[in-house]
């Protein structure tokens, strides 16, 4: 037979013709791959156990019943038992790791939980670790353990799942150290380097740990500066100045732990120090422990060598906890704290809600005075000024009010200060100028016979901080009144040293023809000499002056011989005289009778609007 022999081998794909070898060979190959697989698992199991039981870290695997499956030497270090013993043992019956059933329920549960697959995956198909989103996060807790030696330190127990489905791998880590510095951080952060006190942060973290829980449902604070403490710092140094602010803390420490109680002293910056009484008794035990806290502080500080005696003032603020913003009760103790020194420092002050009101008020007012200008919320009412020895109407002084939208109508004691002191009085002063003058042409056109002046007050910033010659030429030429038809009201403090522009600025005034009026006079600093420098044309008599002469029967010669001897003086000087709050006959009789050239009061006529004075004109 010629060719190739042909048979079912071939066919099958076995070939008859195939060597023993090639067999063996191929199925050693196939067999190798096999079985090096199983050797890398094998393998991979013993590096396992090895690094398992090499660990420094405290492990167990666990099975999903709560059974030690295995656990290390470590662990066995750390419960002071063999490693073997403690195979099949529950969790629950290792009182030393301080696992409480709920922990090792969660743990062990988050082991049992099946795969998330992901969606759209073919059913049956296989399921990648990526797919997996929340069965391995495991479950983390912080213990506070104690070894077999009695040495108790900080661990932190976790519980994560591993590869084989129902075991959860149990550790056990050492975290003392880091709790440790994470400890002294928080302290680092939490007190002031200075005193070691607690400082401003967690001041008000305790402020609001008290607020939410406390015993009494009330809370008190005592909020103390030192009073001249910068001049210790400013004379004696800053190193002298940071000792006594340390020995400031510790009286403080001590008064608050006088009476069996422990309140929380605090620094809460630069020489401010606080103490926080945590379930107040009622405002009595706050204003008691101000009291100790003043005399602790008055005793004298030895600091090297140095006998240092300083003073604190104290704002104390006591209320219920419930409703009590944190914020807020500070802010109360700070203005508490104000009125302490205001009242004339090393004293304790405690909060007043009236008086807090009318501070708010005055804020509120403050704030509005711009643009309250603006909006027109101011009026004038008109006082008359009458010639003693006639009755005459002669002039009239403007007084301006405030029609406030919440307040009603206020009188100028109420705002002038505080237009003064935030710069408002310049644009208001200038709009009560211009009201006024437009006012007096009117009258001045209506009605015939001798016109009668208007008098208007100048506030001290009105001459320094504007060009009041300026606005008072620009008013009366846009108004067309006569320049003598206005007389411009001064403080004897606007006048008192005026010197370059303010006094160039009268002499300008005076020289327009307006006149110029000390308002108040004798009541100042009544210094003379300025009268011969200053181009004045009236004095207006201070009105507690006047009030000696109320009653008749029996006058005070003190009064009356001042103002005699003023009255002769200003008469010499080439001034008039203008007595003000004359308020009944007698008054009227006697200021004519010592020869005062003008008055203005109560008796005459209150102040009232523009047209009621145009009545008085007819």
């Amino acid at each position: 037979m010629n060719g190739p022999i042909e048979g079912p081998g071939r066919n099958s794909g076995e070939s008859t013709g195939t060597s023993p070898q090639k067999i063996t060979q191929r199925g050693r190959v196939r067999g190798g791959w096999h079985g090096r697989s199983e050797w890398r698992g094998r393998k991979r199991e013993s590096d396992f156990r090895a690094a398992f039981n090499a660990a420094r870290l405290a492990m167990a695997i666990v099975d999903s019943d709560g059974r030690v499956v295995s656990a290390n030497d470590a662990l066995g270090t750390l419960l002071g038992a063999a490693p073997d013993s403690l195979v099949s043992t529950s969790l629950t019956d290792l009182p030393s790791l301080g696992l409480d059933g709920s922990v090792i329920r969660n743990g062990l549960g988050v082991a049992a939980r099946p795969h998330q697959v992901a969606p759209g995956t073919a059913p049956g198909a296989a399921v990648p670790r990526t797919a997996t989103t929340w069965e391995t996060s495991g479950v983390n807790c912080t213990r506070r353990l104690k070894n077999p030696d009695g040495h108790t330190f900080w661990a932190e127990i976790s519980l994560m799942p591993t590869e084989h489905d129902g075991e959860t791998l149990l550790s056990v880590a050492d975290v003392t150290e880091q709790r440790e510095l994470r400890d002294r951080l928080r302290h680092l952060e939490m007190h002031d380097p200075v005193t070691r006190l607690p400082n401003r942060t967690l001041f008000f973290e305790r402020l609001a740990t008290a607020l939410s829980d406390t015993a009494t449902g009330r809370v008190g604070i005592c909020y103390l500066d030192l009073d001249g403490f910068k001049a210790v710092n400013d004379t004696m140094g800053h190193r002298v100045g940071d000792e006594l602010l340390d020995a400031v803390a510790r009286r403080l420490i001590q008064c608050a732990e006088d009476g069996g109680q422990r309140h929380l002293a605090a620094r809460l910056g630069g020489d401010e120090f606080a103490l926080l009484v945590d379930g107040s008794t009622g405002t009595e035990q706050l204003t008691t422990l101000a009291k100790a806290t003043l005399k602790a502080l008055q005793q004298p500080f030895d600091l090297g060598g140095q006998r240092l005696t300083v003073s604190a003032s104290i704002g104390v603020v006591e209320r219920e906890a419930e409703g009590t913003d944190p914020t807020q009760l500070m802010q109360d103790a700070d203005t508490t704290l104000y009125w302490a020194k205001a009242d004339g420092k090393a004293r304790w002050t405690l909060f007043d809600p009236e008086r807090n009101a009318h501070r708010m008020t005055r804020q509120a007012l403050s704030s509005a005075l711009r643009g309250a200008v603006e909006r027109r919320e101011f009026v004038l009412d008109y006082q008359p000024i009458v010639g003693l020895d006639d009755d005459r109407l002669v002039g009239v002084e403007a007084l301006v009010r405030w029609q406030h939208p919440q307040f009603g109508k206020l009188g100028p004691n109420r705002f002038i200060g505080l237009a003064e002191e935030n710069g408002a009085v310049v644009p208001l002063g200038r709009w009560v100028l211009e009201e006024s003058c437009r006012q007096a042409r009117k009258w001045m056109l209506a009605h015939p016979g001798p016109p009668a002046y208007v008098s208007v007050n100048v506030a001290v910033r009105q001459v320094w901080d504007s060009d009041l010659v300026a606005d008072v030429r620009r008013v009366l030429e846009e108004t067309g009144l006569p320049s003598s038809l206005l007389q411009l009201e001064l403080t004897e403090s606007a006048v008192m040293g005026s010197a370059g522009r303010p006094l160039q600025a009268l002499h300008a005034l005076s020289e327009m023809g307006v006149r110029i009026a000390i308002d108040d006079f004798g009541t100042g600093y009544s210094n003379l000499a300025y009268l011969s420098r200053l181009p004045v044309r009236v004095l207006k008599l201070d009105g507690s002056f006047v009030r000696g002469f109320r009653a008749a029967r029996h006058p005070n010669p003190a009064d009356e011989t001042i103002v005699t001897a003023l009255v002769r003086l200003a008469h010499q000087l080439g001034l008039t005289v203008t007595a003000e709050c004359v308020e009944n006959p007698s008054q009227a009789d006697r200021l004519r009778r010592i020869g005062c050239d003008t008055g203005q009061g109560w008796h005459y006529a209150k102040p009232m609007p523009a047209h009621c004075i145009g009545a008085l004109l007819r």
